[in-house]
Protein backbone atom coordinates (compact mmCIF):
# COMPACT_ATOMS: atom_id res chain seq x y z
CA UNK A 1 0.00 0.00 0.00
CA UNK A 2 2.67 2.65 0.89
CA UNK A 3 4.08 2.10 -2.53
CA UNK A 4 0.53 2.90 -3.97
CA UNK A 5 0.63 6.19 -1.64
CA UNK A 6 3.67 7.59 -2.79
CA UNK A 7 2.88 7.10 -6.76
CA UNK A 8 -0.62 8.61 -6.14
CA UNK A 9 1.23 11.53 -4.56
CA UNK A 10 4.34 12.19 -7.18
CA UNK A 11 1.27 11.66 -9.86
CA UNK A 12 -0.87 13.93 -8.87
CA UNK A 13 1.76 16.53 -8.25
CA UNK A 14 3.49 15.89 -11.65
CA UNK A 15 0.14 16.18 -13.47
CA UNK A 16 -0.73 19.11 -12.11
CA UNK A 17 2.78 20.89 -12.43
CA UNK A 18 3.67 19.61 -15.97
CA UNK A 19 0.37 21.00 -17.07
CA UNK A 20 1.30 24.71 -15.77
CA UNK A 21 3.93 24.43 -18.76
CA UNK A 22 0.96 26.33 -21.03
CA UNK A 23 -1.07 27.36 -18.39
CA UNK A 24 -0.04 31.00 -17.68
CA UNK A 25 -1.06 32.75 -20.70
CA UNK A 26 -3.84 35.06 -19.46
CA UNK A 27 -6.90 36.80 -20.83
CA UNK A 28 -9.95 38.14 -19.66
CA UNK A 29 -11.40 41.04 -17.30
CA UNK A 30 -9.42 43.90 -15.95
CA UNK A 31 -7.97 43.50 -12.70
CA UNK A 32 -5.97 45.06 -9.18
CA UNK A 33 -3.59 45.58 -8.94
CA UNK A 34 -1.77 47.02 -11.64
CA UNK A 35 0.92 44.67 -11.98
CA UNK A 36 -1.41 42.14 -12.76
CA UNK A 37 -3.27 44.03 -15.08
CA UNK A 38 0.06 44.21 -16.90
CA UNK A 39 0.49 40.59 -16.46
CA UNK A 40 -3.27 39.58 -17.51
CA UNK A 41 -2.47 41.54 -20.85
CA UNK A 42 0.74 39.66 -21.36
CA UNK A 43 -0.76 37.02 -23.28
CA UNK A 44 1.36 35.00 -25.57
CA UNK A 45 1.10 32.36 -27.49
CA UNK A 46 1.94 28.92 -26.58
CA UNK A 47 6.14 28.72 -27.42
CA UNK A 48 7.17 26.09 -29.84
CA UNK A 49 10.47 24.42 -28.17
CA UNK A 50 12.46 21.29 -27.14
CA UNK A 51 14.18 20.97 -24.01
CA UNK A 52 15.50 18.18 -21.40
CA UNK A 53 13.43 17.72 -18.56
CA UNK A 54 15.14 15.78 -15.12
CA UNK A 55 13.18 14.14 -13.17
CA UNK A 56 14.48 12.89 -9.71
CA UNK A 57 11.76 11.59 -6.61
CA UNK A 58 12.11 11.35 -3.28
CA UNK A 59 11.00 9.46 -0.31
CA UNK A 60 13.42 9.69 2.48
CA UNK A 61 11.38 7.66 4.84
CA UNK A 62 10.83 4.55 2.48
CA UNK A 63 14.25 5.07 1.06
CA UNK A 64 12.72 5.21 -2.46
CA UNK A 65 14.11 7.08 -5.33
CA UNK A 66 14.11 7.26 -9.17
CA UNK A 67 15.52 9.65 -11.66
CA UNK A 68 14.91 9.72 -15.22
CA UNK A 69 16.03 12.30 -18.22
CA UNK A 70 13.52 13.11 -21.43
CA UNK A 71 13.77 15.19 -24.61
CA UNK A 72 10.31 16.99 -24.98
CA UNK A 73 8.77 18.77 -27.43
CA UNK A 74 5.77 21.11 -28.20
CA UNK A 75 4.55 22.97 -31.43
CA UNK A 76 1.14 23.39 -33.04
CA UNK A 77 1.08 19.40 -33.39
CA UNK A 78 1.11 18.75 -30.08
CA UNK A 79 3.60 17.63 -27.21
CA UNK A 80 6.16 14.75 -27.63
CA UNK A 81 8.58 13.20 -25.18
CA UNK A 82 11.16 10.20 -25.86
CA UNK A 83 13.03 8.95 -22.56
CA UNK A 84 17.13 8.71 -22.78
CA UNK A 85 18.25 7.90 -19.38
CA UNK A 86 17.24 6.53 -16.13
CA UNK A 87 17.71 4.72 -12.84
CA UNK A 88 16.15 4.02 -9.74
CA UNK A 89 12.85 2.61 -9.02
CA UNK A 90 11.05 1.15 -11.94
CA UNK A 91 7.63 1.59 -9.87
CA UNK A 92 8.20 5.47 -9.91
CA UNK A 93 9.57 6.01 -12.95
CA UNK A 94 6.54 3.59 -14.64
CA UNK A 95 3.93 4.99 -12.55
CA UNK A 96 4.97 8.37 -11.77
CA UNK A 97 7.18 9.73 -14.56
CA UNK A 98 5.91 8.39 -17.77
CA UNK A 99 1.85 8.49 -16.07
CA UNK A 100 3.27 12.19 -15.80
CA UNK A 101 4.35 13.28 -19.07
CA UNK A 102 1.64 11.24 -20.60
CA UNK A 103 -1.25 13.31 -18.56
CA UNK A 104 0.73 15.98 -20.28
CA UNK A 105 0.28 14.86 -23.70
CA UNK A 106 -3.56 13.69 -23.15
CA UNK A 107 -4.04 17.21 -21.91
CA UNK A 108 -2.29 18.90 -24.67
CA UNK A 109 -3.97 16.84 -27.44
CA UNK A 110 -7.49 17.29 -25.76
CA UNK A 111 -7.08 21.58 -24.76
CA UNK A 112 -7.58 21.26 -21.20
CA UNK A 113 -4.96 23.37 -20.37
CA UNK A 114 -7.07 26.26 -19.16
CA UNK A 115 -8.88 24.45 -16.28
CA UNK A 116 -5.40 24.99 -14.75
CA UNK A 117 -4.96 28.41 -15.93
CA UNK A 118 -3.71 31.68 -14.08
CA UNK A 119 -7.16 33.32 -15.31
CA UNK A 120 -9.60 35.45 -13.58
CA UNK A 121 -12.40 32.21 -14.60
CA UNK A 122 -10.01 30.71 -12.42
CA UNK A 123 -8.79 32.69 -9.75
CA UNK A 124 -9.43 35.55 -7.32
CA UNK A 125 -6.68 37.93 -6.51
CA UNK A 126 -5.18 39.72 -4.01
CA UNK A 127 -2.24 42.79 -3.81
CA UNK A 128 0.14 41.13 -1.31
CA UNK A 129 2.48 43.98 -1.67
CA UNK A 130 6.31 43.21 -2.60
CA UNK A 131 8.59 40.21 -1.14
CA UNK A 132 12.25 41.33 -0.35
CA UNK A 133 13.86 41.21 -3.30
CA UNK A 134 11.19 43.44 -4.97
CA UNK A 135 9.25 41.55 -7.28
CA UNK A 136 5.17 41.91 -6.78
CA UNK A 137 3.20 39.66 -4.66
CA UNK A 138 -0.39 38.82 -5.99
CA UNK A 139 -2.40 36.23 -4.10
CA UNK A 140 -4.49 33.64 -5.38
CA UNK A 141 -7.32 31.86 -4.17
CA UNK A 142 -9.35 29.26 -6.49
CA UNK A 143 -12.91 30.16 -7.59
CA UNK A 144 -13.49 26.34 -6.72
CA UNK A 145 -12.07 23.68 -4.72
CA UNK A 146 -10.11 21.51 -7.18
CA UNK A 147 -6.93 19.70 -7.31
CA UNK A 148 -5.37 21.62 -10.61
CA UNK A 149 -5.65 24.86 -9.04
CA UNK A 150 -3.50 26.53 -6.64
CA UNK A 151 -3.60 28.24 -3.61
CA UNK A 152 -0.67 30.77 -2.38
CA UNK A 153 1.18 33.33 -5.10
CA UNK A 154 2.47 34.80 -7.69
CA UNK A 155 5.85 36.92 -8.17
CA UNK A 156 6.26 39.20 -10.76
CA UNK A 157 7.88 41.82 -12.04
CA UNK A 158 6.54 45.16 -11.16
CA UNK A 159 7.89 46.60 -14.66
CA UNK A 160 6.19 44.48 -17.25
CA UNK A 161 4.12 42.10 -14.66
CA UNK A 162 6.34 39.04 -16.30
CA UNK A 163 5.76 35.88 -14.48
CA UNK A 164 8.72 34.77 -11.94
CA UNK A 165 7.30 32.19 -9.61
CA UNK A 166 4.27 30.28 -8.44
CA UNK A 167 4.41 28.81 -4.44
CA UNK A 168 1.18 27.53 -3.04
CA UNK A 169 -0.81 24.75 -2.09
CA UNK A 170 -2.79 22.42 -3.95
CA UNK A 171 -6.48 24.03 -3.19
CA UNK A 172 -8.05 20.02 -2.49
CA UNK A 173 -6.15 17.09 -1.04
CA UNK A 174 -6.36 14.96 -4.24
CA UNK A 175 -7.01 11.95 -2.25
CA UNK A 176 -7.49 10.66 1.81
CA UNK A 177 -4.25 9.47 1.88
CA UNK A 178 -2.40 12.73 0.43
CA UNK A 179 -2.95 15.40 3.22
CA UNK A 180 -1.26 18.14 1.82
CA UNK A 181 0.77 19.03 -1.50
CA UNK A 182 3.16 22.48 -1.37
CA UNK A 183 5.01 23.25 -4.82
CA UNK A 184 7.30 26.06 -6.07
CA UNK A 185 7.72 26.99 -9.85
CA UNK A 186 10.30 29.08 -11.03
CA UNK A 187 10.03 30.65 -14.41
CA UNK A 188 13.07 32.86 -17.10
CA UNK A 189 13.02 34.57 -19.99
CA UNK A 190 14.58 32.24 -22.69
CA UNK A 191 14.99 33.28 -26.26
CA UNK A 192 13.25 36.15 -25.03
CA UNK A 193 10.04 33.90 -24.33
CA UNK A 194 8.72 33.17 -20.66
CA UNK A 195 9.44 29.33 -19.64
CA UNK A 196 9.80 27.30 -16.71
CA UNK A 197 13.02 26.20 -15.68
CA UNK A 198 12.44 24.34 -12.39
CA UNK A 199 9.32 22.93 -10.22
CA UNK A 200 9.69 21.59 -6.83
CA UNK A 201 6.75 20.09 -4.85
CA UNK A 202 6.93 18.67 -1.59
CA UNK A 203 3.93 15.88 -0.72
CA UNK A 204 3.01 15.05 2.94
CA UNK A 205 1.24 11.03 2.54
CA UNK A 206 -0.34 8.96 5.28
CA UNK A 207 2.03 6.16 6.72
CA UNK A 208 4.52 7.08 3.34
CA UNK A 209 5.41 10.37 5.07
CA UNK A 210 7.11 13.27 3.03
CA UNK A 211 7.63 13.01 -0.90
CA UNK A 212 9.63 15.48 -2.90
CA UNK A 213 9.08 15.43 -6.52
CA UNK A 214 11.57 17.59 -9.36
CA UNK A 215 11.60 18.76 -12.33
CA UNK A 216 14.74 21.01 -14.40
CA UNK A 217 14.52 22.18 -18.22
CA UNK A 218 17.13 22.71 -20.17
CA UNK A 219 16.32 24.24 -23.66
CA UNK A 220 18.04 23.39 -26.60
CA UNK A 221 15.58 25.16 -29.01
CA UNK A 222 12.31 28.23 -28.23
CA UNK A 223 10.40 29.03 -30.93
CA UNK A 224 13.24 28.01 -33.58
CA UNK A 225 15.77 30.02 -31.90
CA UNK A 226 18.88 27.80 -30.61
CA UNK A 227 19.72 28.45 -27.36
CA UNK A 228 21.97 25.45 -25.46
CA UNK A 229 23.31 21.92 -25.78
CA UNK A 230 21.80 20.33 -23.08
CA UNK A 231 23.38 16.52 -22.93
CA UNK A 232 21.82 13.76 -20.81
CA UNK A 233 23.07 12.00 -17.87
CA UNK A 234 23.87 8.43 -18.65
CA UNK A 235 22.06 5.50 -17.02
CA UNK A 236 23.30 3.71 -13.83
CA UNK A 237 22.40 0.62 -12.63
CA UNK A 238 18.91 0.57 -13.38
CA UNK A 239 16.03 -1.45 -11.52
CA UNK A 240 14.04 -3.53 -13.82
CA UNK A 241 14.72 -1.37 -17.06
CA UNK A 242 12.22 -0.48 -19.26
CA UNK A 243 12.06 -0.01 -23.14
CA UNK A 244 12.84 3.18 -23.96
CA UNK A 245 9.51 5.20 -24.65
CA UNK A 246 8.87 7.70 -27.49
CA UNK A 247 5.19 9.26 -27.37
CA UNK A 248 4.95 9.42 -30.95
CA UNK A 249 4.08 5.31 -31.46
CA UNK A 250 1.19 6.13 -28.50
CA UNK A 251 -2.37 6.79 -28.96
CA UNK A 252 -4.45 8.99 -27.15
CA UNK A 253 -7.94 7.87 -25.20
CA UNK A 254 -10.48 9.74 -26.51
CA UNK A 255 -11.74 12.49 -24.03
CA UNK A 256 -14.87 11.72 -21.84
Amino acid sequence: MQRGLISGAFGVVAVVLLGHLAAVAAVGEAARPPVLERFLAGDQPAPSYRALRRLEALNAQLETTAWMDVWTEADASGFRYQVVSQSGSGYIRSRVFTAALEAERKISATGTGHLAAITPDNYLFEDRGAEPGGLARVGLTPRRKAWMLVEGSIFLRPEDGDLVRIQGSLAKPPSFWIRHVDIDRRYERIGGVRMPVSLQSVARVLVAGKSTFTVTYQYETVNGQHVGSPVPRPSSSVESPEPEVDSSQLTVDSPH
